[in-house]
């Protein structure tokens, strides 16, 4: 007999603008605990997009550049009968919104010569105009699911 499933805990909020997203996307960003360093980078990426929109509510700013790398379906490996398929599956938007916070940290990682708060908002500004990087990934990532959408019955 399993166990009972285990509770979900609610994301911790940010201190600066009390938003569960950029708490979660503070944890994303840190590098072996050094969480204040973390904050630091995250929220001056955020004056950085706030200057570059010219938008007021840089929160709704920040959701907007998140939905729009967020994906709706992804493929999962499965094995069935000595083959694996990649067998397309919807993703919970609590999920989708993890994917594309780590999405965008790597992007903005993987770029060279410039402060990280930079890059973030580089990132995140592109994400908000719905182009760069991480809004080609989760077109890839949608065109594969597509594609294998013939393996859905094999969803279980």
């Amino acid at each position: 007999m399993r166990r009972r499933r285990a509770n979900k805990r609610a994301a911790p909020s940010d201190a600066k603008y009390n938003d569960q997203l950029i708490g979660t996307f503070i944890g994303i960003v840190m590098i072996e605990g050094k969480k204040t360093l973390a904050e630091r980078i995250v929220y001056g990426a955020l004056d950085i997009l706030k200057k570059k929109t010219g938008e007021e509510d840089v929160v709704k700013t920040f959701a907007k550049a998140i939905d729009n790398v967020r994906p709706r379906q992804m493929v999962k490996s499965r094995r069935v009968g000595g083959s694996t398929y990649q067998i397309p599956m919807e993703v919970l938007p609590l999920k989708g919104n993890t994917i594309s916070l780590r999405w965008i940290r790597d992007f903005a990682r993987s770029k060279k010569g410039k402060p990280m708060e930079i890059k973030l908002a580089d990132e995140l500004f592109a994400a908000f105009k719905n182009e760069g990087p991480a809004v080609k990934k989760r077109d890839e990532t949608h065109k594969m699911a597509e594609a294998n959408q013939a393996f859905a019955h094999l969803r279980w």
